[in-house]
């Protein structure tokens, strides 16, 4: 092989070592799969893994520093969702690569996940990822077969306006085995397709609901106090619950672990009549 041909092959890496995440889900799978070390820039909402909290935060959800960015040298930067093809947008204009996914569903994630790992060289390594979380997914769907009843279960990613749960968390609950009260909003891609009005949702009349308001504690008295909900079987029974944001709403590693979790363990006490405590400062029951 000749100098020249060498130092062409040579200009860039086979697979990009200095990537940035604008979500914290892509950071998780990277860490999970070997490839932290890869990492040198995260979101500022990143909390998992903890050790990542101590790399250079250079974006929120709807902003980025682009200067700070620039300085990391970046070979890929990974982001997530329509919501940030503005961010993306701006980064290609100057010259960095950027991957941006659209997951959706559970399945998507998984894809998601092996995507990631491809990116970067770890292939093998994301697909062993992916299966160990195939694998407890199945797991907590087997368990659902055993409860006596599959109670009717709303869950909500924010409360004004009143907006029902994002695709993954639908089916994470109905896998669990609850029934979303409004699995039909579960088709819609953005967030103003699941817009209900209170009265609706108590019209449906859950049992449990799951609350999750995207970075911002729920409050007991904001869901009891809406209209005609004092007769909703989930308030009259106090079986209300909070799923922390970080837990269930980013479409990663750890809603498909911790987050299908806590899911599991509140529809089977919903199911079973029982209740599950309410953790210590918590307005709501914890899963």
């Amino acid at each position: 092989m000749s100098v020249h041909l060498t130092e062409l092959l040579s200009s860039a890496p086979a697979y990009p070592r200095r990537v940035v995440c604008m979500t914290e889900e892509t950071t998780e799978v990277l860490y999970r799969i070997g490839a932290g070390e890869l990492v040198v820039g995260v979101s500022g909402f990143t909390v998992r893994p903890p050790e990542a909290r101590k790399k250079p935060r250079v974006s929120s959800f709807l902003d980025a520093n682009f200067e700070r960015i620039l300085e990391l040298k970046p070979d890929l930067v990974l982001g997530f969702s329509d919501l940030q093809a503005d961010l993306g947008r701006e980064l290609c204009k100057r010259g960095v690569p950027v991957y941006l996914f659209n997951q959706r569903s559970v399945a998507e994630i998984l894809q998601s996940v092996r995507l990631t790992g491809a990116l970067v060289g770890r292939a093998e390594a994301a697909e062993k990822l992916a299966e160990e979380l195939t694998a407890n997914l199945t797991r907590h769907a087997d368990a659902a077969e055993s409860l006596p009843r599959r109670p009717r279960i709303f869950f909500e990613e924010w409360h004004e306006p009143l907006i029902s749960g994002i695709r993954w968390c639908s089916e994470l609950v109905e896998l669990v085995g609850g029934v979303d009260v409004c699995r039909e909003s579960r088709a819609s891609q953005g967030a103003k397709g699941r817009i209900f009005e209170p009265e609706e949702v108590a019209r449906r009349n859950p049992e449990g609901v799951i609350a999750s308001w995207c970075g911002r504690k729920a409050k007991r008295d904001k869901i009891a106090a809406r209209p005609g909900w004092e007769k909703v079987t989930a308030v009259v029974d106090d079986q209300l619950y909070e799923v922390k944001s970080s837990l269930i709403l980013q479409p990663g590693p750890a809603a498909l672990s911790d987050g299908v979790e806590k899911l599991a363990r509140i529809v089977s006490a919903i199911a079973r009549g029982e209740k599950l405590p309410v953790p210590k400062g918590a307005d709501l029951r914890g899963g």
